[in-house]
Formats: C-alpha cells, structure tokens, sequence
C-alpha cells in the first residue's frame, strides 16, 4: 500500500491559486515554474541514471555495441530521467518548485519595498 496521499486536481488548483496569490504571480508564471522544476528533476534523474548505464556492456548483445551507441547513449538516459520525472518522479520536483516559488515571492517583496 502506498504512503503517498492521491492528490485531486481541484486540491492542485487550490494550491496554486493561493500561491500565486501569496506571491503575486500569474497562472502562466505558475505553470512555467513548475515546468522548470520538472525539467530540474529530469536532469537530475538523468545524471544519477548515467553510472548505471556508464557499467552496462552491449558489445555482445543482439542491436548493441558501436559507436553510435555510446555517442548517443546519453541522450537516451537524458530522455530516460525525463520521462521518469514527467511521470511522477522521485518527489524533487514538487520541492524545487516550493523553493522556486518561495524565492519568487521574496523577490517579489523585494521589489515593492525598493
């Protein structure tokens, strides 16, 4: 049984409205946040996934091998950790995002005070 609570979209709504509320930020500026923060956890994803496949020898297997393998192998793990990160993730990206949103809002204070 999985410990992670089911999140209903009118709760993300919710918590976005009072995000952008609190931080004076548009529905678009929202959006562009959390997409960079996918994309953060995406790479992040990737880098870890690259040892693992940096020890994997397709010399001997049927379509493996070759240079074009190894050139463009990082590119699928790449792919790869986005995809994972796409599809849920490790839980980085709903972390970066609160941190981004944070620093948003900071600045945004930051401003109106000068």
């Amino acid at each position: 049984m999985s410990s992670i609570p089911n999140v209903s979209a009118a709760q993300i709504a919710s918590a976005q409205n009072a995000a952008s509320t609190r931080a004076g930020l548009s529905a678009e500026a929202l959006e562009k946040t959390r997409k960079a923060a996918i994309d953060f956890e995406g790479v992040t994803i990737g880098e870890m996934l690259q040892p693992m496949f940096d020890t994997v020898d397709t010399a001997n297997s049927l379509f493996g091998g070759g240079a074009a393998e190894s050139q463009f192998r990082s590119l699928q793990v790449l792919e790869m950790g986005k995809q994972i990160a796409n599809n849920g993730g490790i839980g980085l990206a709903d972390s970066v995002y609160r941190q981004m949103l944070a620093m948003q809002e900071k600045a945004q204070q930051e401003k109106g005070e000068s």
